[in-house]
């Protein structure tokens, strides 16, 4: 009988990726696969540890585990990913129910890792070159099947003052264009219908590997594959944006008009002391730019409250910055000063304060989307359907405005059956706790 093994996957769709491959690996080599880590002879936990807490649910599921498996329902823990990557023997020596750990740059060992622990041995360390090449694997997917991420680079290059990540990850490595056509292609033929392009930074895509930047390039051939009909891009760095980019990111049909594009904050003092290349004129330049060539542009960022150098006038210049630019996305979250990072080493505002700043934002932004759902009443959408929710007794998906798990969802009637991967035309009537509600429109699919 083969041995059975469960995994638990935390943190970002970089991570989920490098979990589906894990399993790709293990099922070829002959192991039974469960998403479920409940009676199984081996139970794997993907980290994260990018901020503090990352690293508390990291180490909360590893106890939960620790439970299961003083309990007889899981046989073996190992511990994969960011966490073990920074807290190498600390993992092991604090949590001594871990029968062995990997790192980021061992993902392709989880095979012999597995084979070695389920043997006996104890205390595996596994600890490859993180700026080693990207080996190209299969993948388990994991995501519903009509979607799926593309990670089209690992590691990072930016160095921001207050980001761990490049230690923990390496350095920015791309992924062949001809690969990731092909990954495409393959996911396509399962039934994937929305990519999600991820990467720590995509706007970098392709400079360590062909000199320059070809992110637009790779999205004109993603947006040729056949049964791919939205492409979705995540982080975006905005100094990076060319013209080039952005006359794609506005013309090929697939790519639809959402752009995460992660800022931080707008104040140039804070800018600079983070390592962040540009300024506010520039990021108010880009936007503007963006809203003219992108009509219907649903824009997603991320800020940073509390961070170093961030007092009251600094802040409410980042709050006058989402009253201007009312942003569609917005989350806020407080500054985690982590070890080996720069910006940990620097005067920042009490976490009291910092928390007070980022809920006055979640405040600011709710009344920004009450505002943009409003917008949308009466209009007609597409919406690829997610499936039934016997909670609302309706069924729900989302639009180009939503992206899978950070958003909102879109409700819906319909007097006739809807898959679960079906684009349909929905017209929006309402909202419900943030949600947007419509029915399905009479002419059906679109």
């Amino acid at each position: 009988m083969a041995y059975s093994v469960g995994f638990v996957s935390l943190g970002c769709g970089k991570n989920q990726v490098n979990t589906e491959q894990m399993m790709y690996r293990l099922r070829e080599a002959g192991y039974a696969i469960s998403e479920v880590p409940d009676q199984v002879d081996l139970a794997v936990v993907n980290t994260c540890s990018f901020i503090e807490a990352a690293k508390s649910e990291a180490i909360e599921a590893i106890l939960t585990l620790a439970q299961a498996k003083a309990q007889g329902r899981v046989g073996k823990i190992l511990v994969t990913g960011c966490l073990s990557q920074r807290y190498q023997q600390e993992v092991l020596d604090e949590l001594p129910e871990v029968d062995g750990i990997l790192g980021t740059g061992s993902y392709g060992d989880i095979v012999e890792a597995a084979n070695r622990v389920l043997d006996g041995e104890e205390h595996l360390r596994f600890f490859g070159d993180i700026n080693a090449p990207e080996e190209e694997t299969g993948r388990v997917l994991t995501t519903p099947g009509h979607y799926a991420y593309l990670q089209i680079a690992d590691g990072c290059d930016n160095c921001c003052a207050y980001c761990i990540i490049p230690k923990l990850r390496g350095r920015y490595r791309s992924r062949p264009m001809e690969e990731l056509v092909a990954e495409a292609e393959s996911l396509a033929a399962r039934g994937v219908r929305e990519l999600l392009v991820i990467a720590q930074d995509t706007s970098r895509y392709g400079l360590d590997l062909y000199g320059e930047r070809r992110l637009a390039q790779l999205l004109t051939a993603l947006g040729k594959v056949e049964g791919i009909r939205w492409i979705r891009v995540h982080y975006l760095y905005p100094d990076e944006m060319s013209e080039e980019l952005i006359d794609v990111l506005a013309s090929e049909p697939k790519v639809v008009k959402y752009l995460d594009i992660p800022i931080q904050h707008v104040n140039d003092g804070i800018l600079r002391r983070m390592n962040r290349r540009g300024n506010r004129a520039y990021l108010e330049d880009l936007l503007t730019k963006l809203r003219r060539r992108i009509p219907g542009l649903v824009l997603r960022t991320s800020l940073i409250t509390g961070l170093p150098g961030e007092d009251e006038a600094a802040f409410a210049e980042l709050c006058d910055f989402l009253r201007k630019f009312r942003l569609e996305r917005v989350g806020a979250f407080v500054f985690s000063p982590e070890e080996g990072t720069a910006a940990a080493r620097m005067a920042y505002p009490p976490r009291e304060v910092a928390q007070e700043r980022a809920d006055f934002l979640a405040e600011l932004q709710s009344r920004v989307m009450d505002d943009f759902n409003a917008s949308r009443l009466g209009k007609r959408e597409t919406v690829l359907c997610e499936g039934w929710s016997d909670e609302d007794a309706m069924y729900w998906g989302r639009s180009y405005a939503e992206s899978p798990d950070i958003d909102g969802k879109i409700l819906f009637s319909s007097e006739t059956p809807v898959a679960p991967g079906d684009f349909v035309t929905v017209t929006l009537t309402g909202t419900a706790d943030g949600d947007m509600v419509g029915e399905l429109a009479k002419e059906g699919n679109p």
